[in-house]
C-alpha cells in the first residue's frame, strides 16, 4: 500500500532555526542576528501574549465563540460581513482554503515567477495545474498588468501580490483592475497582502466590497508577530455566500491564536512601531548596503550580490543569516528582513565585509535601481519551490 503518486510536489523546506544554525556554526544563538524569515523582530503584540496567557486554561474546549468573535472583529475593521471572512491557520491556510473552494481537478492557475513557493504548492495539493507570468529583473520585477495578461489562458485564480516577496514591489489599484477586467468571468484574481501593513499605500480591500472575483489575503504574522500562532485570513466577496462554511475545515485555527489574533487587532501601538521600525532598516539598507537593491514596501530587501550562496554561508559563519534567493529563482540575490536597528545595523557590516572579500565584479556596489545584471530567472511550476518566508 503506497499513498498516490506525489512526485510532482516539492516538499516544503522551512528555514532553519537559531539553535540549529549556532550549533553549526558553534556561536551562542542570542549572538546570531536571523534576518532571513521577514519576521517580526519585536516579537509578538504584548497585548496578545497576555490574552494567551489568560486563556491558556481554556483550551480543552472548541474554539467556537473566539473564532466567531474574531470574525466580527476583523469584518468590523475592514466594512463586511463576518462571511466574508476566512479565517485560516496561517496565511497559507487561507491559500489552501481558496484553492479548495474554487479548484476542480485539473483546472489551472496564474502565478508570479518569482513568487512565494507556495502558490503552487496548494494548488497542486489540490489536484491543480500551475502556469506563470514572468517578473524581468530589467523591469524592476513590476507586475505590469500586460505581462499577466500575456500569460494568462483561461484559468482559475490570478495571483498578484502586493507587496511582492522577495522583491518588495507592490501593484496599485489601477494595475489589478486592469487584469481583472481582462480575465474571464470565471476568474479569481487573488491579491496577496500579507506584507500590507508594511506599506504606504491603502489596502485593496475596497475591491472585495466592490466585485465579486476579487479576493485580498491577510496575515496577523508579520505586522502583529504572531508568525508562531498561525493566523491568517481570506477577505471574499460577499457573492460567495456560504462557501468558507461549507469548506472550512472544523476549529481549524486554535483558541489561542484566535485570543491572540483578537488582542494584537487591537494594539496599534505595536503595528506602528513595527512598521517605523520596518521602515527605518528599508532606508538604512538601501543607504548602506555594498549591493544593489530593489525598493521596497515590505519588512525586507532583494539585494543583488553575486554569488548568493557564497555570500549567505560567509555571513552565517559570522552570526548573521540571510535568505538565499536562489529557490525564488534569483541566484544572484539575498533577500535582508529588517530587524531592530542593532540587528540590522550589524547585518549590513557583516555583509558588506563579506561582499568586500569577493570578486570587485559580483556586488554592484550601490548601482542605480533597474540596471541589468546577471541574475537569471528560473522559477517555473517544476522548480525547486522551497521557501521559508511563508505567504504572510
Amino acid at each position: 500500500m503506497q499513498p498516490r503518486d506525489l512526485s510532482a510536489l516539492t516538499p516544503y523546506e522551512a528555514g532553519r532555526g537559531i539553535e540549529e544554525v549556532a550549533r553549526e556554526v558553534g556561536i551562542d544563538p542570542d549572538d546570531l542576528v536571523k534576518l532571513s524569515s521577514n519576521e517580526n523582530p519585536h516579537g509578538p503584540s504584548p497585548a496578545a501574549v497576555e490574552a494567551m496567557r489568560e486563556h491558556a486554561d481554556g483550551v480543552h474546549h472548541y474554539p467556537k465563540a473566539a473564532h466567531a468573535d474574531l470574525q466580527d472583529a476583523l469584518a468590523e475593521r475592514w466594512d463586511l460581513a463576518p462571511e466574508q471572512v476566512w479565517l485560516a491557520n496561517g496565511g497559507d491556510g487561507a491559500l489552501d482554503y481558496l484553492a479548495r473552494a474554487m479548484l476542480e481537478p485539473g483546472d489551472e492557475v496564474l502565478v508570479p515567477d518569482p513568487g512565494f513557493a507556495y502558490y503552487a504548492m496548494s494548488v497542486r495539493y489540490h489536484h491543480g495545474r500551475v502556469n506563470t507570468y514572468p517578473l524581468h529583473k530589467d523591469e524592476d520585477f513590476e507586475q505590469r498588468p500586460e505581462n499577466v495578461l500575456d500569460g494568462y489562458d483561461g484559468e482559475r485564480i490570478v495571483y498578484l501580490i502586493s507587496p511582492h516577496s522577495p522583491t518588495g514591489r507592490e501593484i496599485d489599484r489601477e494595475a489589478i483592475l486592469e487584469v481583472a477586467d481582462g480575465v474571464d468571468d470565471e476568474t479569481v484574481v487573488l491579491v496577496d497582502e500579507a506584507y500590507g501593513a508594511f506599506s504606504e499605500a491603502p489596502s485593496k480591500v475596497d475591491l472585495v466590497r466592490e466585485r465579486d472575483d476579487i479576493a485580498v489575503l491577510r496575515t496577523f504574522s508579520k505586522s502583529h508577530g504572531l508568525a508562531g500562532v498561525r493566523l491568517g485570513y481570506l477577505l471574499a466577496p460577499e457573492a460567495w455566500g456560504d462557501a468558507y462554511a461549507r469548506i472550512n475545515t472544523p476549529f481549524a485555527v486554535n483558541e489561542l491564536a484566535l485570543r491572540a489574533g483578537l488582542a494584537a487587532l487591537e494594539d496599534d501601538e505595536h503595528v506602528e512601531q513595527s512598521v517605523a521600525s520596518a521602515t527605518w532598516a528599508r532606508e538604512f539598507i538601501h543607504d548602506n548596503l555594498a549591493a544593489k537593491t530593489w525598493p521596497s514596501q515590505g519588512n525586507f530587501v532583494l539585494a543583488e550580490v553575486g554569488d548568493a550562496e557564497a555570500v549567505f554561508e560567509a555571513a552565517k559563519e559570522r552570526g548573521v543569516i540571510v535568505r538565499d534567493a536562489t529557490s525564488f529563482g534569483l541566484p544572484g540575490c539575498i533577500r535582508i528582513t529588517c530587524g531592530t536597528k542593532a540587528e540590522t545595523t550589524r547585518a549590513v557590516e557583516v555583509l558588506n565585509e563579506v561582499l568586500a572579500m569577493q570578486d570587485p565584479h559580483a556586488a554592484t556596489g550601490g548601482a542605480p535601481t533597474g540596471e541589468s545584471g546577471g541574475v537569471g530567472v528560473s522559477f517555473g511550476p517544476d522548480a525547486d519551490e522551497s521557501d521559508d518566508a511563508g505567504a504572510e
